[in-house]
């Protein structure tokens, strides 16, 4: 990692995904402090950027949001590399597949290619999602769960926060515990990894899940790089080509401090300690 500043983080690549622009739980605030001490060549808006689903049922745009939205913008007019694809949420946008959106590239997928000469195939990842394929009327129903379990979770951590207690994650935890939601992260990790290994990649970086992860299935490195509703996530890669997961979070209300988790195409397990590292 190569800083430009004191307090700059300059990448070869970013990518983010699932900010959810247009939806209470969105962490914009974070978002933006995160885009304003990072810098990229490349930055990849892999899906669910706006919320198109919760847009039509309730309208909420916050300026926080229309601030993230002209930081992607602005970094794109001063040479930032953008490049926008589509997810589910924000699935309106892939009518303009192979467009622009003025500086914004918008493509179905990419195959990124990183320094040191690895294939990645980026995408959503909601493809290979077999309750979007096969049953979309549950998945709309599942959202509508997830936002009540989101409300939940914002409700209860006002409270931790009054007592000095840190945030957690109520989704997050459930996903962990959840038989079938470890089943069907699994099921999802392998199909993706699977489907990049037929493209003929290296590996793949998605989001979709909300679940922050990178290690490899059969000879592929799958790399999600999480959210910005709970675990304020992102992937970027250096210029010797190493990826890494960065986690932004709150500590206190007052303080952010991000927590780096190395991985280079031997990543460590899951299990590992993360690397603590300056604050951006």
């Amino acid at each position: 990692m190569n800083a430009i500043s004191g307090e700059t983080w300059r990448f070869r690549t970013i990518w983010i995904s699932d900010l959810h622009l247009g939806t209470k739980g969105s962490r914009a605030a974070d978002l933006l402090e995160f885009l304003k001490k990072t810098e990229s060549d490349t930055l990849y808006l892999v899906g669910d950027i706006v919320d198109g689903w919760r847009l039509r049922k309730n309208w909420y745009w916050p300026q926080s949001h229309n601030d993230v939205v002209q930081k992607l913008l602005r970094k794109a007019r001063k040479g930032t590399r953008v490049v926008y694809i589509p997810g589910n949420h924000d699935e309106f946008a892939r009518h303009f597949v192979e467009n622009n959106f003025g500086v914004v590239e918008v493509k179905q997928d990419e195959m990124h290619i990183t320094a040191d000469g690895r294939k990645f195939l980026v995408c959503h990842g909601d493809e290979m999602d077999v309750v979007m394929r096969c049953a979309p009327w549950l998945a709309y129903l599942g959202d509508t769960a997830y936002t009540f379990a989101l409300w939940l979770n914002r409700q209860y951590n006002r409270i931790r926060a009054l007592m000095g207690q840190p945030y957690w994650s109520l989704s997050q935890h459930l996903k962990h515990k959840v038989k079938q939601a470890v089943s069907y992260i699994g099921q999802f990790e392998g199909g993706i990894a699977d489907m990049a290994r037929k493209r003929g990649a290296e590996g793949v970086i998605c989001g979709h899940i909300h679940h922050a992860e990178m290690r490899e299935i059969d000879g592929v490195l799958y790399c999600n790089d999480g959210d910005w509703v709970e675990t304020c996530s992102a992937l970027v890669e250096d210029y010797d080509g190493q990826l890494h997961l960065l986690h932004w979070m709150d500590i206190d209300q007052q303080a952010i401090t991000l927590t780096l988790s190395a991985a280079a195409s031997s990543p460590a397990p899951a299990s590992s300690p993360v690397v603590s590292e300056p604050a951006l």
